[in-house]
């Protein structure tokens, strides 16, 4: 049994990201832990670094709030108790911003949020932003789901040679390996399309021991569009990538590659880093 939270802005619950959860328990009985935080001011949330280290002093949230939290709160009791979810609930969230997240996430195997249903009253269009951070800081693998979504029939497998995205890979087939199942795309990007794979052999050695039907595709970039098509045409994929933002993903990787299947292809993402 895996420990998966369910972070959600308190009073925007992610009917996705349950969905999500639930379908995972269907494939292995997980134990899922809600964490609901209030929708404090999201510019200062990451400098409340006491969490990890002692208690800070937070603002109040108002009764309204209050009580959509509450409301949010049972709604995921009942969703769990009727799928026969093992679950857990924070109720202590009036002093809890994101850097207790991070401290969760610690001790957990995944974290789940929606790209479309955290933070989004707050931050609207810049919310992706902040999902960035959140990648970032958190210290277990993540998925990000979007509100619609089919669940995965078929893997992307984000591989650009670094250490990274191999990482990215094998955390997947540890706490996924239902999804393995599946059929599989390794995707490397480069500017030549003719350029070899880098450490292709022992890449495939790898994933050969954990996937069923995997195939390789390299993408140039010299055509965006040819790229866009490809990612459009993968409705029902979930995508695996390394670190997001961070410095060992190549170039497109790094500024453009998550970020667009995140915010523009709307596909669920698993993101793991070290």
């Amino acid at each position: 049994m895996k420990k998966i939270i369910l972070a959600s802005d308190g009073t925007e619950f992610s009917e996705a990201a349950f969905d999500f959860a639930q379908q995972l328990n269907e494939l292995e009985p997980i134990l899922l832990t809600g964490i609901f935080i209030p929708q404090l001011s999201y510019a200062s949330l990451w400098s409340y670094t006491n969490a990890l280290g002692g208690p800070a002093v937070l603002p109040l949230i108002d009764q309204d709030e209050n009580e959509a939290i509450q409301k949010n709160i049972l709604h995921f009791e009942n969703l769990c108790q009727r799928n026969g979810i093992t679950y857990r609930v924070h109720k202590d969230f009036t002093d809890f911003a994101l850097p207790e997240i991070r401290k969760e996430s610690r001790f957990a195997d995944l974290l789940l949020l929606s790209s479309e249903r955290f933070y989004h009253n707050i931050l609207g269009d810049d919310e992706i932003e902040y999902i960035v951070e959140t990648l970032q800081k958190v210290e277990c693998p993540v998925l990000v789901v979007p509100e619609k979504f089919e669940f995965p029939a078929k893997n992307v497998l984000a591989y650009d040679g670094g250490a990274s995205s191999v990482y990215a890979i094998k955390q997947f087939t540890y706490l996924l390996p239902q999804l393995c199942n599946l059929e599989t795309t390794v995707l490397t990007i480069n500017e030549d399309e003719d350029t070899e794979m880098p450490h292709e052999p022992e890449l495939k050695e790898l994933l050969h021991q954990h996937f069923k039907h995997v195939n390789f595709l390299k993408l140039g970039t010299a055509s965006r569009k040819s790229f866009s098509d490809w990612m459009q045409a993968q409705k029902n994929s979930l995508v695996v990538g390394g670190s997001f933002g961070r410095s060992t993903l190549s170039q497109m990787f790094r500024k453009s590659f998550l970020r667009d299947v995140i915010s523009e292809h709307k596909l669920p993402v698993f993101i793991a880093h070290k």
